[in-house]
């Protein structure tokens, strides 16, 4: 295995962790023994991804706002960053409507399949209503009331608060600026050293990359909806599936016109984030590895992807954007509805706008499709529709998510004359190449 590439080692993981929980499930006893004995290493791997999220963009963020120097180029980086950012996700969303427009997948679904799963999943359904519906009741600057912490340890004790904690790193950061140098240089150093030993923890947790998604897969496995529901909904999630590849298409292009790399480079470089982000179905838990590829691999300068990837792991969800797009007019069509043209422009905008205050975590898209479904007049009682089907579409998406920020960091580090050759470090180098020969 060791001689293998990453890629190539969670791949084997995924696959035999799929092989294993098929076999076993052929057993009384087989689903249980996953649950109680294999699926706890794979909660164990997520923790350790989790626990350096924090300290990660803590370390990483302040220290790319310091480096920049001067206050001109941070509000330059940022603005390029949302714009970029925008863009791909309105890309995102048009791809879904086309796609699902075309193929009309919902018009294949049959009225018993409706009903039967709307009795399944109508209390996941209930429930999602609910939370999405406090979000509407809030005010119009609750989102930006919801950015400033009162307290950065109580934001810092939750990946739930990554928005928070990215404000208080950048107000950190600019007040670093903004000081005499010598007086910043002693916790810029600490930082800088944080920062270097954050990284390392994650070329150790990823030697357990392998083992940590073959039990996340088998545990998937065991706990799957029926066969029939999945089959029932296999038109729509070929569409959702269609779309994201499609856009996963367009990121290596984009990257290919604009900075001049082919995407096989680019693609081979985030491909085990890709299928990290696959595996747990979380952009801030493949944050640490999405960083360490990009710097590492893709040449991507540490200012810029310091910068961009935890801003993209929070705000960047064209995976779930385009799923958004999918969901709701597949649910139209399951309801026999038709939508307007400005309805489904109404669609880009919401979806657009939905992404942005997605968490990057689990289902969190799912809360926010709710607003799409409400904006668009489409029933809300349709979710129950793709809860079979959500979760493996869930990594997908995530991992198209993730891509969205490699590509957006290569562009702005291109744009900053900040993209550079790739700069690979083994586990257990102390030190790289050029620091050596120093």
């Amino acid at each position: 295995m060791k001689k293998l590439e990453l890629h190539w080692q969670i791949l084997i993981g995924m696959g035999l962790g799929i092989l294993f929980a098929f076999i076993l499930s052929n057993f009384e006893w087989g689903s249980g023994f996953i649950t109680d004995w294999i699926k706890p290493f794979g909660t164990i791997f997520i923790n350790a991804l989790k626990l350096i999220a924090v300290p990660l963009i803590l370390a990483s963020l302040i220290k790319g706002v310091s480096d920049l120097k001067d206050i001109s180029s941070l509000s330059q980086m940022g603005l390029r960053t949302i714009l970029t950012y925008l863009t791909t996700t309105v890309i995102a969303v048009s791809i879904g409507l086309i796609i699902v427009n075309v193929f009309e997948p919902g018009k294949s679904i049959e009225s018993d399949t409706r009903e039967e799963l709307v009795e399944s999943y109508g209390g996941d359904a209930e429930m999602t209503r609910q939370n999405a519906q406090k979000q509407k009741d809030s005010g119009p600057l609750q989102a930006l009331e919801d950015l400033v912490p009162d307290n950065i340890f109580g934001a810092a004790s939750s990946n739930s608060n990554m928005l928070q904690v990215i404000f208080f790193a950048v107000f950190f950061g600019i007040g670093m600026i903004l000081i005499p140098e010598k007086k910043s240089k002693p916790i810029k150093e600490f930082f800088d050293s944080l920062n270097e030993v954050i990284l390392k923890m994650i070329d150790l947790i990823m030697l357990a990359a392998p083992y940590g998604v073959f039990a996340l897969l088998a545990a998937l496995v065991v706990e799957a909806p029926s066969t029939d529901l999945f089959i029932a909904l296999g038109y729509y999630a070929l569409c959702v599936v269609g779309g994201l590849l499609l856009m996963i298409g367009v990121y290596a292009i984009i990257v290919g016109i604009f900075t001049k790399k082919s995407p096989r480079f680019f693609l081979n470089g985030i491909s085990p984030a890709q299928l990290l982000a696959f595996s747990t179905s979380s952009s801030a838990a493949t944050l640490p590895v999405t960083m360490e590829r990009v710097e590492e691999h893709l040449g991507v300068h540490p200012q810029v992807s310091s910068f961009v990837l935890p801003i993209g792991a929070t705000i960047n969800m064209d995976g779930t954007s385009l799923y958004q797009a999918v969901a709701a007019v597949f649910i139209a069509q399951a309801f026999g509805m038709e939508l307007s043209f400005a309805a489904q422009l109404g669609i880009i905008a919401t979806a657009t706008l939905a992404s942005i205050g997605s968490a990057a975590v689990p289902g969190a898209g799912m809360v926010m499709l709710v607003i799409v479904l409400g904006q668009a007049g489409i029933p809300e009682a349709g979710l129950a529709l793709i809860f079979a089907v959500d979760r493996p579409l869930d990594m997908l998406r995530t991992s198209v998510n993730v891509t969205g920020d490699a590509a957006v960091s290569m562009l702005v580090a291109k744009s900053q004359n900040k993209l550079g050759d790739p700069n690979v470090k083994n586990w257990d180098d102390k030190y790289t190449k050029k620091e050596f020969e120093k």
